[in-house]
């Protein structure tokens, strides 16, 4: 069993109630547009962590981290990315990764909007934590937690911070 605490487009702002929401995660899951480097590195100094990086990224944390990750996590393979595209149809270099590789969990960022939904044409459960930084035009910062336990993908849960400022 993983416990995963799942979160995106930080754009340079970490809350610091991430750290209590994810005090008993054994992974987090970044889906890109983390902003600062000193994000990425105060993440990987308290927890296990698996980044993307995403649109708004520079050098600096794209020669640290890749576009899209492909990963097994108990029996699921999961793939990564910040853009996927629109939910369903998705952009063509992430329909072409789906349909060789895949994937049983796709986690995505960049549309700044919360959602989680099970894809019949591609099997698979989407992802897309929202965002919870304080950049962008969503209304409530948003995290994701849930649980990997063997083939069961449960205990999902949807954290609301702050209202955006």
């Amino acid at each position: 069993m993983i416990r995963i605490g799942l979160l995106s487009d930080t754009h340079s702002y970490l809350d610091p109630k991430i750290f209590k929401y994810f005090e008993h995660v054994d992974e987090i899951w970044h889906a890109g547009d983390i902003g600062s480097i000193d994000i990425l590195d105060e993440l990987n100094q308290f927890k296990k962590c698996r980044f993307v990086f995403g649109n708004i990224d520079g050098h600096v944390i794209r020669s640290a981290v890749r576009e899209t990750e492909l990963f097994q996590v108990e029996q699921h393979k999961v793939m990564m990315t910040h853009i996927a595209g629109k939910f369903g149809t998705y952009n063509s270099n992430i329909r072409d990764i789906i349909q060789t590789e895949h994937p049983g969990v796709l986690v995505c960022g960049h549309s700044h909007l919360l959602k989680v939904a099970f894809d019949q044409k591609y099997n698979l459960l989407y992802l897309n934590p929202g965002a919870c930084g304080k950049n962008g035009f969503h209304l409530v910062r948003t995290i994701v937690r849930f649980v990997i336990d063997e083939s069961e993908i449960k205990n999902m849960e949807v954290i609301e911070l702050q209202p955006r400022h």
